[in-house]
């Protein structure tokens, strides 16, 4: 089965790298909200904003390609590299580990999305 390693699971910086296993023809969105990462998705998951906007620091051989619409949609992010992909439309193709990084920009709209959590997350900063 693929795994897919988060580096960056919270907008804690000390927080530990999230794993998990999911099947082939997951997408990395939807691998994301198995494993409670916080991934942007504005638009749902249909290609329609770039707040899904990933980095893909190993294993992007195994995801399928970019197509038209992906491109056209990155050209709207914010810091797009050369590994940028949306997480809405990268799918796993093949076994293998797949290494994300959440863009800022897809960090920012989920906390957006999910107000409570965004003041669970401010509280726990204060508190420190």
């Amino acid at each position: 089965m693929p795994t897919v390693r988060y580096t960056n699971p919270s907008a804690d910086p000390a927080a530990a790298p999230v794993t998990i296993e999911v099947p082939i023809g997951t997408t990395l969105l939807d691998a994301s909200k198995s494993a409670h990462v916080p991934h942007g998705s504005a638009c749902g998951g249909v290609c329609a904003c770039s707040t899904c906007h990933v980095y893909v620091t190993q294993g992007g051989e195994l995801l399928s390609e970019s197509e038209d619409d992906e491109m056209d949609i990155l050209d709207k992010a914010f810091d797009v590299r050369s590994t940028s992909r949306l997480g809405c439309q990268a799918k796993i193709e093949r076994d293998g580990l797949v290494v994300i990084t959440l863009s800022r920009e897809s960090r920012d709209a989920y906390y957006n999305e999910h107000p409570d959590e965004r003041r669970a997350l401010e509280a726990a900063k204060r508190d420190k």
